[in-house]
């Protein structure tokens, strides 16, 4: 072999290996230049997956030549955390197989369907609309015995791991699951000893919820309205009448102050003209109310008052002479604050 034959061999090589290089450089090396999160939604072509990552890459053009190297073309949906450092190998990878990281989704004390859909809505891809109907899909309802007014229930405030694409069906279906698990044999035993079911225990969290702040002072108000319950007493709880108005004038009409005249409303709701329990939950309970109502204090209570000297929390009575002494201090102390409504 000659001298000129062996230069161009040695020349061919070089370039050979230099394209094999530069496809591995394009391929393994590093192109993320800085961390992030990667949103692929539903139906996402690839195109929307390169605008959506370009502003985490160092190179837009060999994550393509990647991608369609790798017959990347179908986007799973998701959240993906990009790291700073990842090659377009690993990227492509992650996305092709659907390795997400979930989203933490919590929720507290939303007071109506549409408040928690809207909740929802902004922590995982499904819509408010699409959340709505899922929670109030008849066929859901009807096989597991709830309605629209009660199925707000089975939505125990926490914190919970999704995966961000999560249908509305599945958020709700888990949230049923999880509701099952919230309801063991322990609080099952405990609201038997009530002879109440989970459903009535839930619905008095409501109340005892919209009562007090406190959560210390939850299981004395808890043990009052047992008391009452007992005794068959009206529950006479303001709340709920706060609740009936609510349905008649709307969710956004405020609501400071309690009047004579509200106590009248014709509503199931209106524990001052209905005995017994309203016919469901009027908000959402946190656990701390439903393990008040399962654990009440127990005392002889009958009678309570918000405080006006210690203002959030609320004055008990066991007589009524005592309560209505209690009850004119704070009614005078709304009028000095001019609450009138």
């Amino acid at each position: 072999m000659n001298k000129k034959v062996r230069n161009i061999g040695i020349v061919v090589v070089a370039v050979l290996l230099i394209a094999v290089f530069s496809i591995y450089q394009r391929i393994y090396s590093s192109n993320v230049s800085k961390e992030g999160e990667l949103f692929v939604s539903t139906g996402d072509s690839l195109a929307n997956v390169l605008t959506k990552i370009s502003p985490l890459l160092e190179n837009t053009n060999s994550f393509e030549w990647v991608a369609g190297l790798k017959k990347y073309k179908t986007p799973k949906s998701g959240r993906y955390l990009i790291k700073e450092g990842m090659s377009n190998n690993d990227v492509i990878n992650m996305l092709r197989i659907g390795n997400q990281t979930p989203v933490k989704v919590s929720f507290n004390n939303q007071d109506t369907l549409e408040k928690l859909a809207g909740r929802i809505a902004v922590q995982i891809e499904a819509d408010s609309s699409a959340l709505l109907n899922a929670f109030t899909d008849e066929i859901f309802l009807k096989e597991n015995n709830f309605t629209s007014a009660s199925v707000l229930q089975i939505f125990i405030p926490n914190t919970y791991e999704y995966y961000w694409n999560t249908s509305a069906q599945k958020f709700r279906d888990r949230m049923l699951a999880n509701y099952k698990k919230f309801w063991n044999s322990n609080r099952l035993a405990k609201a038997k000893q009530l002879k109440m079911t989970p459903s009535e225990v839930i619905t008095l969290a409501s109340i005892v919820q919209k009562e007090t702040a406190k959560r210390e002072e939850r299981p004395i108000v808890a043990g009052l309205y047992l008391n009452r319950l007992k005794r068959g007493w009206a529950l006479q709880a303001d709340p709920t009448v706060v609740y009936a108005i609510k349905q008649q004038k709307g969710q956004d009409f405020m609501v400071y102050r309690v009047l004579r005249t509200d106590i009248d409303i014709d509503s199931p709701y209106n524990t001052y003209k209905y005995r017994g329990l309203p016919p469901s939950l009027i908000g959402m309970p946190d656990i701390s109310s439903i393990d008040a109502v399962l654990n009440p204090k127990k005392h002889q209570y009958m009678y309570m008052c918000a405080s006006a000297e210690n203002i959030g929390y609320h004055e008990f009575s066991k007589s009524l002479a005592q309560h209505n002494r209690n009850a004119a201090k704070y009614q005078r102390w709304l009028n000095k604050q001019r609450i009138f409504r």
